[in-house]
């Protein structure tokens, strides 16, 4: 997806109760549990054959390709403890925000006079519960990365850099040439 994207789904992973599947029979025998039993769609949501779907559940294939090792484990936790993660996503949402960690490159739009040169800045800051519903709406909506950069560039325009209303005013903030991101859930 995205750095944005994938900080999500990293934060949202950090939320499970329990461990996620390891071996790739326990992942295919999930995901087949999953689909009500369907080795058809489990060889769809893989791109592999249906065969091959049964012979890891009978155990005849046990070391998948790489790529197919990163997709079985992609699609296992997109799957995995799908309440406990829509829980964690209401909760921040709606009370605790989401904290943004980033290294990048801010440029500005200000008053003149002022310095608007664009810098490399390391910024941990939370956000609050508005800024997380907008995230969560936009990526469940199929929006791009640059969709979700725009939204934690608009929360760290006025909650870092205009501290809530009470400076900078008309200060617009541009988040660009990200080195590093990482969200997590309040």
């Amino acid at each position: 997806m995205g750095i944005i994207g994938d900080s999500l789904d990293k934060a949202a992973a950090a939320t499970f109760t329990r461990p996620v599947p390891a071996t790739p029979g326990a992942q295919i025998r999930y995901l087949v549990k999953q689909a009500k039993n369907s080795t058809r769609a489990v060889a769809q949501a893989l791109g592999v054959s249906q065969r091959t779907v049964e012979r890891y559940l009978k155990g005849q294939i046990r070391r998948p390709r790489a790529e197919l090792a990163a997709r079985l484990a992609d699609e296992v936790r997109r799957h995995w403890q799908p309440r406990v993660r829509e829980r964690a996503r209401r909760q921040a949402a709606t009370s605790t925000g989401i904290v943004v960690e980033a290294r990048a490159r801010f440029g500005y739009t200000a008053a003149p006079g002022t310095t608007d040169d664009s810098r490399v800045r390391w910024i941990t800051q939370a956000l609050p519960p508005v800024y997380a519903a907008r995230l969560f709406a936009a990526q469940d909506t199929g929006a791009g990365e640059q969709q979700l950069r725009d939204i934690v560039a608009e929360g760290l325009q006025e909650v870092y850099f205009r501290d809530n209303g009470r400076r900078a005013e008309g200060l617009l903030v541009e988040f660009t040439d990200i080195e590093h991101a990482a969200l997590d859930y309040g």
